[in-house]
């Protein structure tokens, strides 16, 4: 089992930036995928971003390519989301979720991939 709590979530301004972190707790991340998935009010729940056990592969949405950068620290057992050049659209809850692999090069999109997600931190990006 492992727990996942987000954090570093806020409101900002178009244009600007936010690093959102994602803490493990309970077993060790190394063992785990980890992805970055964002619900809007009335709309599906949606990949953000994914990483591999070693970081060696990621994965991003289209529409964050470019602007958001995911990251991990097996050490700490923390997962981060840089975000910049926020626009509004990017407002959502932004959830980290975990799922175990043994394949360290793999990475999922779908949500129903992951076995264990955080409770979500908000991010709301103004005009």
């Amino acid at each position: 089992q492992v727990q996942l709590v987000e954090s570093g979530g806020g409101l900002v301004q178009a244009g600007d930036s936010l690093r959102l972190a994602c803490a493990a707790s309970g077993r060790t991340t190394s063992t785990y995928a980890m992805g970055w998935f964002r619900q809007a009010p009335e709309k599906e729940r949606e990949i953000v971003s994914a990483i591999s056990r070693t970081a060696t592969r990621t994965y991003y949405a289209d529409s964050v390519k470019g602007r958001f950068t995911i990251s991990r620290d097996n050490a700490k057992n923390t997962v981060y989301l840089q975000m910049s050049s926020l626009r509004p659209e990017d407002t959502a809850v932004y959830y980290c979720a975990a799922v175990m692999t043994v394949t360290t090069t793999a990475y999922y999109t779908a949500p129903s991939a992951y076995d264990y997600w955080g409770q979500g931190t908000q991010v709301t990006v103004s005009s």
